[in-house]
């Protein structure tokens, strides 16, 4: 789950990191008030999305008069703004943040993520701020910096101090610095974060380490026991089918392809992805039902699959352990005559209750196409793809 710059500055500012003072605004009008309210005579105009790079995308604007401002506000608010993490769609923009402005001397770059292998959390840092850091670490890999963390001890006061000195933050501001990183550190941990990252963290002319940017996501597994990060979610800035399956404990995200996928188990649903686009065909979705779905959640899958306009055919590939491939049955055949499936179906199950999944699928009635491998069953929904698009 992402969340808005905003609101990860909120977070930030509840755990001792500086940031600077803004105020969310819905309308122009609102967006001018904030100004006033703000004081001072430059202001940061941003595009509030849940996307990098808007800068470059023309998503902030720096108004030294509230005239300018006002025009700012109103050529981003409502824009579609694209940059390299929205693709050539873009998001619309639908919330500004209005912030006043900073005396940058330096840009840096600091991010927390968690390192699978190690399993602990690791600080990444350079010196090269307010820039694509995937450049920086594609093109100089010098100067990207790491600070293993033990999670028993957190970030110590010598750990902090280190990346602070090898990303360049003067010796007057380290111990300044030290507050932020910790802190940084602290919201990560207790909010149970996948990313936590400032991009510009700057010094300012007076010496202060200020966070100037933030951005936030969160372990969707621990959700649970964060309800108040959960109130921060934004679904307009999420795909409506997404939102949809979460609703029934689907894990489902659109694709670009035409061929919807139907599996059950992450590492099979991958597989499937793989197999079909290995003999030349293109994936509409991942969507995992799980190891305990019922008919009604197969039905709701099937829903949601075919929402997508570009649909030209389904294969459902299964394997009975947790889950039995009658009662997996059962779903196809109720979810295709719900929903009055009008493209091809490719179904694959293996496992648990296989042989009476296969007699019901065989007896219902319906036009299924049955798979025996997984080959089989790639290419049989590659075809049926082809067929229908004609």
């Amino acid at each position: 789950m992402k969340i808005h710059e905003y609101q990860g500055k909120e977070i930030l500012r509840q755990f001792g990191v500086t940031v600077p003072r803004g105020i969310p605004c819905m309308s122009v009008e609102e967006a001018v008030k904030a100004a006033e309210t703000l004081g001072g005579s430059v202001w940061v105009v941003k595009a509030q999305i849940h996307a990098g790079g808007r800068g470059k995308g023309g998503g902030v604007k720096v108004a030294k008069s509230v005239e300018q401002l006002r025009q700012y506000a109103e050529q981003i608010l409502g824009m579609q703004l694209v940059t390299h993490q929205t693709g050539p769609e873009g998001q619309k923009v639908r919330r500004l943040f209005i912030e006043e402005g900073a005396d940058i001397k330096q840009e840096l770059y600091v991010s927390l993520v968690t390192d699978r292998v190690s399993q602990k959390v690791v600080m990444m840092g350079s010196s090269e701020g307010g820039m694509d850091i995937e450049e920086v670490a594609h093109s100089h890999p010098e100067k990207i910096h790491h600070v293993t963390i033990c999670p028993s001890a957190g970030l110590t006061d010598a750990q902090a101090d280190e990346m602070s000195t090898k990303i360049g933050i003067p010796a007057g501001s380290i111990a300044d610095a030290r507050v932020q990183l910790q802190g940084l550190y602290k919201a990560y941990w207790e909010t149970d974060c996948s990313l936590a990252e400032i991009n510009p963290l700057i010094v300012d002319g007076s010496g202060k380490v200020i966070a100037l940017d933030a951005k936030f996501n969160f372990d969707a597994n621990a959700l649970y026991r964060q309800p108040e990060i959960v109130a921060m979610r934004d679904l307009d800035e999420e795909d409506p089918a997404e939102v949809e399956a979460s609703k029934f404990d689907l894990a489902y995200i659109s694709l670009d392809g035409n061929i919807g996928c139907l599996v059950n188990g992450a590492g099979l649903a991958m597989a499937t992805m793989d197999t079909i686009k290995l003999f030349g065909g293109e994936p509409a979705n991942f969507l995992d039902v799980g190891g305990g779905a019922t008919a009604e959640k197969v039905t709701e899958a099937f829903k949601i699959m075919l929402k997508n306009p570009g649909l030209k055919a389904i294969l459902v590939n299964i394997f009975g352990g947790i889950m039995r491939c009658d009662v997996i049955a059962e779903g196809v055949i109720a979810a295709s005559k719900a929903v009055s499936l009008q493209v091809p179906l490719v179904v694959r199950m293996k496992g648990t209750n296989e042989d009476l999944g296969k007699k019901m699928l065989a007896e219902s009635g319906l036009p299924i196409i049955a798979a025996d491998t997984m080959e089989d069953a790639a290419k049989s929904v590659v075809a049926a793809a082809a067929g229908h698009a004609k």
